[in-house]
């Protein structure tokens, strides 16, 4: 198992999709990492499971390798040679190229900052995304630091996490792979006979026999209160050193007298997310947010007490100001000890004072008690104000380097994160907003039948409620369990704001909205809860966000938004939130509507139409951005795709969610969470100060791009909706069903329990398309409708190469479609389509997908000028390189498998091995979901 990791002469430029290329010298570092790693595993399997297993898996790789070098597909070989094992040995096969997988992940990731590292060393141009590239390109194109300075004062960054379940990685296994990377870190940067990488190795030796010895499936079902766990432990490994350190950069490289707004503030939907998950109740609210609150207490805790041993500066040495020294008075700490250091006796008042804070909001706090018994902060605003006059001080008496390396980081730390951690996000489907106010208007004998009301009588009737001061709420009605159960969650935001501040929760949103009336639902709701003070000019504590999702709904986006606006109560209301409105935009929903090509057009002209409604009211928009990780649901590189948003709709600020396994990849390691925050931030503040003199979109364009996004629909949905088998061949061909049953996260596949693919969830959708290797959200109809352009259409491949070229959003439509294509692999998908019992139903949505890929394939390299479909891409290049060849036996057991368990054979070690598999690829793909 020595060579178990492809080397570069195992294959050709010439193979089949997923063969290796030839690398250059740069990259052979990282090859040589990952083989290294694969002769470890290979000693530590030979060792744990003997040498018959090891064998087994060392031809299997063989196999893979030698028909991939000579481009063919070898899963009608490894199937042959997998399927006569045992159930054990199949699961030792399995997890090994599952653990190969994630070995190799870890070594391009430590790659990557390896080569950062060197560039920086050898003073390399700045890396495109980066804070010093971004400014020299702004004074490039000759953008006045008067406009970068106006828009660093509002610059918001807004990353939020989500409990989507496409994590297939438990908690520890990402700790032993930490640790993995650390020892690759330092054994990269010693010779080949140090005798310290001699230890070096042993220790990874010992990690990965570590890590063979861990399963890899959690036995049981992830709960909510694991989610936000999960997505805690990201604050404590990166995001509260990294966040606060991005954001003095910033300042850094705007000038020392700049004033920069809170750049990255970040925000989740774990805990507040009802839509579709019945688990999601007022309890987990108050776990969610009292969790996220501790975490950030104790950070600040542990960094003012560190501070206070640092600054044990004398008074017999310095002076410190006035203000500095009442503030040491006023800790009351009588030590004689102490008696000459102001500093160390004012931080230990700032201690004590946080601490009783932490004690009035938890009870309990983990740390060092302290000296006394002070009053509590009502605000952090009151901790910055107390760290600044420490800060203050020191540059008096010539400590100003004190000042920036140890008191700025801990002001830039409590004014980003407070004493809240993250804003929770209240999540919940339009359609039980709506059952729950008709039951109130019903037993307060407002309506008896809300849901027989036309629109404008519901807009009229609801703008009442808003006016009105009167609840609807009685305690002499009874309640349906759904309605005290949303209006115990609202009760529940409420407490939290008034315990922990505004910033804990500051949005709603609104899942399929569709009109007024949903808004003005939800803003009915909060009154319930005190979350809305009623009136002629209503006072809100939330912004309402609705969630444009379908196709249909985003067309309809902009007018309901225009008369939303226009609403006399609703526009009051925005004034009481400084004209501000956020609306949510849906990626995943709205391509499972109508395909890649419209809703990437749809989302595009939403947005410009968003923002022209907004512009005339006199209104500032926020779009949010309902992205995941994988092209079908909005993902790609976000620096490009943050550049290719219509000019004007980057207005400073920017929400994104995070999702699912790109958690985990971006935010796991300080250094890879400050290079995509840092490309968030530059992305948005460059979009943000380049608006004017961005391309707009002409006349032509829109009505090339809306001709091909009309036949790309068409041809997208005359598969997935109006085929009479599709339904049949989905679930057929990809292990949706089976995704099920992964304990990958607390939310049901499916909104209802339905067949239908309307009401399957978005992430099983495309997870399941990714699992064999089809992956058809992020390309399916543009084939087909280039095709049928280009009869009408003369030139049309000269128009689209000039788009390509000078247009960011058309580019990242091209590139975002290379990516997918070149991670789909009909040769295995076809051993999958060998699943569909349906012979017709087989050829025919299968021949359909076979021929819109060729199609899909040909146009992309006519609009690109290459056949290659990553000629611009290529670390993902290098990546599917490294690890492709080794999805092959994990693709010809799960097919094995799959079939298998659907005859009936539901063994124990069957379905641990079929999930195992959808483990595996979903790792190899690194984004799944």
């Amino acid at each position: 198992m020595g060579s178990l990791p492809m080397t570069q002469q195992e294959a050709t430029p010439e193979a089949a999709p997923g063969a290796s290329r030839e690398l250059p010298e740069k990259d052979r570092q990282v090859s040589d990492d990952i083989r290294f790693l694969g002769r470890l595993l290979g000693d530590v399997i030979r060792e744990q499971a003997g040498d018959e297993v090891y064998e087994l898996i060392e031809t299997v790789r063989r196999i893979a390798v030698d028909e991939r070098r000579v481009g063919r597909s070898p899963l009608a070989e490894l199937g042959e040679r997998l399927g006569g094992a045992t159930i054990e040995d199949q699961l030792h096969v399995i997890r090994a190229f599952a653990w190969i997988s994630l070995l190799a992940n870890t070594a391009e990731d430590v790659h990557h900052e390896r080569r950062r590292r060197f560039h920086r060393s050898v003073g390399s141009s700045a890396q495109e995304g980066s804070l010093e590239a971004t400014f020299a390109r702004l004074r490039t194109l000759g953008v006045t630091p008067e406009a970068v300075a106006a828009a660093l004062q509002t610059l918001n960054v807004s990353p939020v996490l989500t409990a989507h379940p496409t994590e297939v990685r438990r908690r520890t296994v990402l700790d032993a792979l930490n640790r993995v990377a650390n020892q690759l870190t330092l054994r990269g940067a010693l010779r080949e006979g140090d005798p310290e990488r001699v230890e070096i190795d042993a220790a990874l030796r010992r990690d990965v026999l570590a890590l063979w010895q861990i399963a890899i499936l959690r036995l049981s079902k992830l709960r909510v209160a694991d989610e936000i766990e999960e997505a805690l432990r990201y604050y404590t490994s990166s995001l509260l050193t990294v966040i606060p350190q991005l954001r003095r950069a910033v300042a850094v490289h705007a000038g020392g007298g700049a004033m920069i707004g809170p750049v990255v503030t970040m925000g989740s939907w774990i805990g507040g997310d009802r839509d579709g998950n019945p688990f999601v109740t007022a309890d987990t609210l108050r776990h969610a947010t009292r969790r996220q609150a501790q975490v950030a207490m104790q950070h600040h805790l542990a960094g003012v007490h560190r501070l206070s041993f640092t600054l044990a500066l004398s008074s017999r040495l310095i002076t410190p100001t006035r203000a500095l020294d009442e503030l040491a008075d006023r800790a009351h700490d009588t030590s004689q000890f102490r008696i000459d250091e102001p500093y160390r006796r004012a931080l230990r008042g700032v201690h004590a004072r946080l601490y009783a804070t932490a004690v009035a909001l938890f009870g309990d706090v983990e740390g060092p008690a302290p000296h006394a018994v002070l009053s509590a902060y009502s605000s952090p605003g009151e901790l910055v104000a107390d760290l600044r006059i420490v800060s203050a001080s020191l540059r008096t008496h010539g400590a100003a380097s004190l000042a920036d390396a140890d008191v700025e980081p801990l002001i830039d730390s409590v004014e980003t994160f407070g004493f809240h951690l993250a804003s929770l996000d209240l999540r919940q489907n339009s359609a039980v907003h709506e059952v729950v106010i008709a039951e109130l208007l019903a037993a307060a004998n407002v309506h008896g039948d809300y849901a027989q009301l036309t629109e404008p009588e519901r807009v009229e009737l609801l703008s009442a409620e808003l006016r009105s001061t009167r609840l609807l709420r009685t305690p002499y009605a009874s309640y349906s369990e759904r309605a005290l159960s949303e209006l115990a969650v609202l009760d529940a935001a409420k407490q939290t704001i008034d315990t922990l501040g505004v910033d804990a929760i500051r949005h709603s949103i609104i899942s399929k909205a569709e009109s007024v009336s949903d808004v003005l639902e939800v803003a009915v709701l909060m009154k319930e809860a005190g979350l809305l003070v009623p009136g002629d000019a209503p006072r809100s504590k939330l912004d309402i966000a609705p969630l444009f999702e379908t196709i249909d709904d985003l067309r309809r986006a902009p007018a309901t938004m225009a008369t939303l606006i226009a609403l006399p109560v609703y526009a009051a209301m925005l004034a009481g939130r400084g004209q501000r409105q956020e609306v949510m935009i849906g990626y995943s929903d709205s391509n499972k509507d109508g395909g890649y090509l419209t809703s990437s057009w749809e989302l595009y002209q939403a947005q410009i139409a968003l923002v022209g409604v907004a512009r005339a009211a006199g209104v500032r928009l926020r779009l949010f951005h309902g992205r995941g990780g994988t092209v079908g649901r909005g993902g790609g590189p976000s620096y490009q795709a943050i550049l290719a948003q219509p000019a004007g709709s980057v207005d400073g600020a920017i929400r994104i969610t995070e999702q699912g396994e790109m958690v985990a990849a971006k935010f796991a390691q300080p250094a890879s969470a400050r290079r995509n925050l840092e490309t968030l931030v530059t992305a948005t503040l460059e979009a943000t100060v380049t608006a004017p003199m961005g391309r707009v979109a002409r006349d032509t364009d829109e009505a090339l791009l809306s001709g091909l996004s009309r036949r790309a629909m068409e041809a997208y949905r005359a598969l997935v909706y109006d085929d009479p088998g599709f339904v049949e061949f989905f679930r057929s061909i990809t292990p949706v069903a089976e995704i099920a049953r992964l304990n990958i996260g607390s939310r049901p596949a499916s909104r209802t329990a339905t067949n239908r693919i309307e009401d399957l969830r978005a992430i099983p959708w495309v997870f399941g398309w990714a699992q064999c290797r089809l992956s058809i959200p992020g390309w399916f109809g543009v084939g087909t409708a280039l095709d049928e352009a280009a009869l009408s259409s003369p030139g049309l491949v000269e128009r689209l190469t000039a788009l390509n070229d000078e247009w960011p959003f058309f580019r990242s439509i091209v590139a975002n479609m290379g990516m997918v294509l070149a991670k789909t692999d009909l040769s295995i998908a076809s051993a999958y389509a060998e699943l569909v019992g349906d012979v017709a139903v087989r050829e025919r949505c299968f021949g359909a997908i076979v021929a819109e890929h060729e199609r899909t394939v040909r146009w992309h390299g006519l609009i690109t000028g290459s056949t290659d479909l990553l000629a611009d891409n290529p670390a993902l290049a290098r990546s599917i390189a490294n690890r492709f060849p080794y999805l092959d036996p994990l693709h010809a057991l799960q097919v094995n498998l799959m079939r298998r368990f659907r005859e009936g054979d539901t063994d124990e070690f069957v379905a641990r091995a079929l999930e195992l598999t959808i483990n595996a690829i979903a790792t190899g793909l690194r984004n799944s979901g």
